[in-house]
């Protein structure tokens, strides 16, 4: 991915209605849905839906108009003339989010990324089944805001606890948030709860792992 990533791990399977409450929900939330097998969604969630203010001036909010030069730019010749794409500037940030685990797709991944944790599972509590990835696919200061508070959202219907790596120094900052249920890694690793991220992303410079 091109942007941050958390994952919530799972102490056992979703269930069947979880699993359904859980579809809903992404459909509640994007503008574009594709499930490309149960649990795993290729999304676009617009911020404003996860409680995000857009707070850029309402003129940089509309669109470069396109006949820049008395013609019609195509969206390439824009993008090269300004730097970026103003005409496709918004908010809704693209995401990949799928369960993962025995029996639900992405055994490999899964694998790969709960080998060898003993820290992990000692702050935890229980040695996760499953998990779900949260991924971003851009890499902007909203795109970190809008993974950990997608995230969150999906811990309220789905439950699991978030594992956050942390950059250079956030140990001591998230240290004694709500909802933080311990590090591990050597303070590399941050679990916690729902309440935990929407805490942290309250912090001033808040950013996740890319």
């Amino acid at each position: 991915m091109s942007g941050p990533t958390l994952v919530i791990d799972l102490p056992e399977p979703v269930p069947p209605s979880t699993m359904g409450e859980f579809r809903a929900l992404m459909v509640g939330l994007s503008s574009h849905f594709k499930e490309e097998r149960p649990g795993s969604f290729d999304v676009n969630v617009p911020a404003e839906r996860l409680g995000v203010e857009d707070r850029r001036e309402a003129d940089w909010r509309k669109p470069y108009p396109l006949p820049l030069l008395g013609t019609t730019c195509v969206d390439e010749e824009l993008k090269a003339l300004v730097g970026f794409n103003p005409q496709r500037e918004d908010w809704r940030r693209p995401f990949l989010v799928y369960l993962m685990g025995p029996g639900v797709g992405d055994e490999d991944i899964f694998e790969a990324e709960h080998a060898d944790e003993p820290e992990v599972e000692a702050v935890l509590g229980f040695r996760p089944t499953h998990a779900v990835n949260v991924s971003a696919c851009c890499n902007r200061e909203i795109d970190h805001v809008a993974t950990a508070l997608l995230t969150a959202t999906v811990m309220d219907v789905i439950g699991g606890v978030a594992k956050a790596e942390l950059l250079d120094g956030q140990a001591s900052v998230v240290a004694g948030l709500p909802g933080l249920l311990g590090l591990a890694d050597e303070d590399g690793t941050a679990l916690g709860t729902a309440e935990f991220l929407r805490a942290w992303v309250g912090r001033p410079g808040f950013r996740l792992v890319k």
